[in-house]
């Protein structure tokens, strides 16, 4: 895209998942990366609830809990309309008014509703550029039991899994732990299908472990992934780019607890992020050739961070997940992977725009009428 103006670019975070506060914390670091001089902001927030705010101090008032002083704003499916609206007004009485114009979406939205595929289909709808993988590059990644069916039929190697339903954990209980543990001995590790950040899984050590697990992850989601315990090393790489991906240089994680979880993550600073990973020279190859085959094997677009598991006792490497939207602070290992290979926050930023920008072209290039010759 060409023009002697500004990009106008709408960053929207928040939303409803269980990733809405990291969702904050990521766009505060994006919002402070996007130059002024480059770009004209306008930022959306997506409450627990489901509504689209804009307003005065955003961030900070969605980071209190505070929505008196925002105001309601749509974003219309149809691309004849497009933009940020502003409603004004009450009930029979509003208006809508628009309140910017878009060039190009970055959300930063992590989990459900914002990393699956669903806002994605609304982008695409309304014919905007957007940050990040489409509808099905977004919905597979996503979807951790999908995910691994996929990488199966790719000849990635993934941890032996089950997948079980909610509705059979209320009904059916001792089947599913039956099931379960006809997997692998103890441990097993207990998932949500849909969610990131490590919410909702536990490591499980007995039948006591496994009905907690699968109790607490079926509060997310009405499919969770019940996998192989692995005694395992936690390698992490960044991938950058549409159909031609490249990899940043791997790093490893020391979590502070058994494994990576949501408190270790981002409430323990006890936990070490290790860039470049001390691993040799060709697992370095290996990790980053496997993560960019399975970032082309979902379709994706503009990054994602793999994530593997090594074992410390056979040097097997397992591909554990792809996560499309990664967390995005400046202490995020997505970023600081890629500042350790050369591409600094603001830089990176810069990139996933004009990455989006290049996916819209290459969408504008379909016809979506048929011509007889």
């Amino acid at each position: 895209m060409t023009t002697d103006r500004k990009l106008r670019v709408g960053v929207i975070y928040g939303g409803r998942s269980g990733e809405h506060e990291i969702s904050l914390l990521s766009a505060r670091s994006v919002l402070a990366a996007l130059d002024p001089e480059k770009y004209d902001v306008t930022e959306v927030a997506i409450t627990h609830d489901g509504g689209w705010l804009a307003g005065e101090n955003l961030l900070q008032l969605m980071s209190d809990g505070r929505y008196d002083s925002l105001h309601p704003v749509v974003l219309f499916p149809d691309p004849t309309l497009p933009g940020i609206y502003e409603l004004k007004g009450q009930q029979q009485a509003a208006i809508l008014e628009l309140l910017a114009g878009l060039d190009v979406v970055f959300p930063v939205l992590h989990g459900t509703f914002g990393e699956d595929g669903t806002i994605q289909g609304l982008f695409e709808m309304a014919n905007l550029a957007f940050v990040g993988a489409g509808v099905l590059g977004s919905s597979v990644g996503m979807d951790k039991g999908l995910f691994k069916d996929v990488m199966l039929s790719n000849d990635v190697p993934v941890l032996e899994y089950v997948i079980v339903l909610r509705k059979d954990i209320e009904a059916e209980l001792e089947r599913v732990l039956d099931t379960a543990e006809g997997l692998a001995p103890y441990p097993l590790f207990v998932k949500p299908a849909n969610l990131g950040s490590s919410v909702g899984i536990s490591k499980c050590k007995s039948r006591s472990d496994l009905i907690e697990g699968l109790m607490d992850a079926a509060r997310y989601d009405r499919r969770i992934v019940v996998e192989r315990g692995v005694n395992g090393r936690e390698i992490e790489v960044s991938i950058l780019g549409n159909d031609d991906p490249i990899a940043s240089v791997p790093g490893e994680i020391i979590p502070a607890a058994e494994f990576y979880s949501y408190d270790a993550k981002y409430h323990d600073d006890r936990s070490q992020l290790l860039i470049p990973a001390p691993i040799s020279p060709e697992m370095v190859t290996q990790v980053q050739e496997v993560a960019i085959r399975a970032y082309k094997a979902i379709d994706c677009a503009g990054m994602a961070r793999v994530d593997f598991l090594l074992d410390k006792e056979t040097n097997l490497l397992y591909l554990n997940e792809l996560n499309t939207l990664p967390g995005f602070t400046r202490i995020s290992m997505y970023p600081k992977l890629w500042n350790a290979s050369g591409i600094s926050y603001p830089q990176l930023v810069d990139r996933l725009i004009e990455l989006a920008l290049e996916r819209k072209s290459e969408r504008d290039r379909t016809e979506h009428r048929f011509h007889r010759s």
